[in-house]
């Protein structure tokens, strides 16, 4: 099939595009290369993809209209996976308007080009964001998520209601991924695990916030793109037991699905960088802080629903995903 894959420069765009290549798909890498982070992980990520079969980049931002009507008028996808954004959450306290633009603005534009195009499936990240005030663990589909926390949750909690409202008026199958603290190799530099790495190798101090009370359902890319790549082949249909007398949030009387994918095993915080520190050889300095606005205390993913309709279970402990992310650090990096 011919699939357009947006951030496709980014960590999980990259590693997803790789997959579907990989499985003899056509794909249409879209990204803009901000400088959010490091552009030259971006262009690397790129240049890993640019010599295969079947890829074609575009530099685009999802923001422009007209480009991205264009895009998706020249191009026809077949099916569309929307990992673009603006992501991370103390990055809205100084640019919220980088959120607006990315997440809402852009968003909509993606659903615009779907529409049109009549696109079979559109597969979207959510986050475990959106689950903000949510205390009751584990995190499910069929709760109720208004009580965002940051920005950040809520653009993505946005993007499922729009979701809904273009499967309701105009039939598009979508289907929402809340995606659980995701790592691995090529990892973004502002994830914790990179961050961590870094600083320890360089025997710098590390942030420990809430005094190391957290925990977190960290869920290996491997994994992640495993159950994207299965999402996007189960076509969500209207689910003929949805009641409007008591709505499930997870499905609707539209072609409209919800998954988390989590690794369904929330580690501490302290036991993370233990591992860490075991893969590196080197102990960290630790410097303790209290929790930052905007920060979701513990994170914990229920996924009977993803296992149910693709049979499919995240399973990477802990202590091999930091190993591996480790090795393709010092391999990357010379360090």
């Amino acid at each position: 099939m011919r699939i357009l894959v947006t951030g496709a420069a980014g960590f999980i765009g990259f590693h997803v595009s790789k997959s579907l290549l990989d499985q003899g798909h056509e794909v249409v890498g879209l990204d803009n290369l901000n400088e959010y982070y490091d552009v030259r992980l971006k262009h690397a990520r790129v240049a890993q993809l640019a010599p295969r079969n079947g890829f074609q980049f575009i530099k685009q931002d999802i923001a422009d209209r007209s480009a991205i009507a264009g895009i998706f008028l020249k191009e026809q996808p077949e099916r569309v996976v929307h990992l673009a954004a603006q992501a991370g959450v103390r990055h809205a306290f100084d640019q919220p308007h980088d959120y607006i633009d990315a997440n809402i603005v852009g968003f909509m534009n993606v659903l615009e080009g779907c529409r049109h195009a009549k696109v079979q499936h559109l597969v979207f990240a959510s986050t475990s964001a959106v689950y903000g005030a949510n205390t009751a663990l584990p995190f499910s589909v069929h709760q109720n998520v208004d009580h965002p926390v940051s920005l950040y949750g809520a653009t993505k909690k946005a993007n499922e209601l729009m979701a809904h409202s273009y499967a309701h008026l105009f039939a598009l199958p979508t289907t929402g991924l809340r995606f659980f603290t995701v790592y691995g190799p090529w990892g973004r530099p502002d994830m914790s695990l990179f961050l961590f790495t870094r600083k320890i190798l360089a025997g710098e101090p590390i942030d420990v916030f809430n005094n190391g009370d957290h925990s977190r359902d960290f869920t290996y890319i491997d994994d992640i793109v495993e159950g994207v790549v299965r999402v996007l082949d189960k076509i969500p249909n209207v689910d003929l037991k949805w009641n409007s007398n008591n709505p499930d949030p997870a499905s609707s009387s539209a072609p409209y699905r919800l998954f988390n994918i989590g690794n369904n095993q929330p580690v501490e915080l302290m036991h993370f960088i233990a591992c860490i520190e075991k893969a590196l050889g080197k102990t960290a300095i630790k410097r303790m802080l209290p929790l930052q606005p905007g920060d979701i205390h513990r994170t914990y993913a229920n996924i009977d629903d993803l296992s149910e309709v693709t049979g499919f279970k995240p399973a990477t402990s802990i202590e091999t995903g930091v190993l591996k992310f480790v090795e393709w650090y010092k391999k990357y990096y010379g360090a």
